[in-house]
């Protein structure tokens, strides 16, 4: 075993060169051909199915599920890409065990689902290994659209827009396009550069001009974008990551979950990356899962999850939650962070405090718990940065911090609309980012139609 792996403080080189790839190969190895065909049979194909109505793009599940029973895997991913052009992405990260196979009737019967995830994977890598492309260009419009993001909304607007022949300029801050998939996804969920495959197939419709490196605010204004363009979309996420409000959380070892996830996901080599011996994660959702479970795959010996509330209420699905137990993450529940404590500038150890339900409000209850600690992540949710869309010349609506828009997605500003993350009422998921930009996308549609 490698001395690393007992190294204190934050190390890389913890594990042996070859654990690294077995410990972040595909979480779940697709299906072959075999595999798939039994699975597909044990579909009901149900009438008015409730996987379909519990799925935020409305794919037609029973549909394409029936194509690859009848060896037809091609015709099943043209019936998901119809619906969802990120389907591929969304077959690999999308928490179906609360989405379609919750509500699967086998799993309501029999406490087995059909695998839905998996299936779409099928039909989706099937198409394009072979890089089936289901849709062409419409006659040029001469309209020209402008997308902040290349993430799922992004993505998923620009292809649409593009189908109906529209021009699209895609703004994305980051060196590479793909949002939140090619940097806030476990490793172990999209492995052998499927974010950027999946990029080069939705814009390989043509009309779709990606420009990495444009933030808004900084490179170029919102009000630049309504004067040189028919059209805006907003798609461009969160950018504020939130703060633990305990004392000392500026302490060197205190990292963003966020930039971990995204580190992770740019490294060329695991073993050079660093991580403490005894790691720490606040948080309850699928970024504090995600930053912990990859933690001690990158050899971390112990690591432990903390909480607010108990385990009923953690966003992390009971799936992620197992996942973590599985691969030895503690999670501890009914605890907030109230000190960070270092020693010579570097986190040693991290107080938190037990709390409890007083009526309808969370309260501390005064009992202090001290854990060991070298490395704490933040994992406790992000938050919209509006300082961005200044300059505007009008003043874009906002509700609960993040940007108000009616039900086609339009803000309340002429020509803008937005989805994704960094609107309001949004529920953090990749597939309903996609339904968000794709819906918005055909409303900016019927408006240039019109003009």
């Amino acid at each position: 075993m490698p001395e690393g792996q007992f190294k204190e403080g934050i190390a890389g080189g913890r594990l042996a060169a070859d654990q690294y790839a077995d410990n972040f190969s595909d979480l779940h190895p697709p299906l072959d051909h075999h595999e798939a065909l039994v699975e597909s049979d044990r579909c009901y194909f149900c009438y008015d199915a409730p996987c379909m109505n519990a799925c935020p793009t409305s794919i037609d599940i029973p549909l394409f599920i029936r194509q690859i029973s009848t060896g037809n895997p091609i015709g099943s991913a043209k019936t998901i890409f119809d619906q969802n052009i990120l389907g591929g992405m969304c077959a690999r990260v999308c928490p179906t065990e609360t989405l379609c196979e919750e509500v699967c009737v086998r799993e309501v019967a029999e406490g087995k689902p059909v695998q839905i995830g998996r299936l779409q994977r099928y039909a989706t890598d099937v198409a394009m290994s072979e890089n089936k492309q289901f849709y062409q260009r419409a006659t040029a419009t001469g309209k020209t659209v402008a997308v902040v993001g290349a993430g799922p909304a992004g993505l998923a607007a620009a292809h649409r827009l593009a189908r109906h022949g529209h021009d699209v300029t895609i703004l994305e801050a980051r060196p590479k396009a793909g949002g939140l998939n090619e940097y806030g996804i476990a490793a172990y969920k999209s492995v052998d550069n499927f974010a950027q495959a999946e990029v080069d197939y939705v814009t390989a419709i043509g009309g779709i001009d990606i420009q990495n490196g444009k933030a808004l605010g900084r490179d170029y204004q919102l009000s630049d974008l309504i004067r040189n363009y028919d059209a805006v979309f907003l798609g461009m996420g969160l950018g504020g990551v939130n703060a633990l409000r305990a004392d000392g959380e500026d302490a060197d070892g205190v990292t963003n979950a966020v930039e971990f996830i995204a580190e992770l996901r740019q490294a060329s080599d695991l073993a050079s990356l660093p991580v403490g011996r005894r790691v720490v994660v606040i948080g309850g959702g699928m970024t504090a899962i995600d930053a912990a479970v990859q933690s001690k795959l990158l050899g971390a010996e112990e690591v432990t999850i903390c909480y607010r509330r108990g385990q009923e209420h953690m966003n992390a699905s009971g799936f992620e939650q197992d996942l973590a137990a599985a691969n030895g993450v503690t999670i501890r529940h009914w605890l907030q962070p109230k000190r960070v404590i270092a020693e010579g500038g570097k986190v040693s150890a991290i107080e938190l405090e037990y709390t409890a339900m007083n009526g309808d409000r969370l309260a501390g209850t005064g009992e202090r718990l001290t854990l060991v600690a070298d490395q704490v992540f933040k994992a406790i949710g992000q938050s919209f940065v509006p300082a961005a869309l200044n300059g505007s010349g009008a003043e874009i609506e906002l509700e609960a911090g993040r940007i108000k828009v009616d039900a086609e997605g339009r803000t309340s500003l002429a020509k803008v609309w937005a989805g994704g993350d960094c609107i309001f009422g949004g529920d953090d998921l990749t597939v309903s980012a996609v339904a968000q930009g794709r819906d918005a996308a055909e409303s900016i549609h019927r408006s240039l139609s019109q003009g």
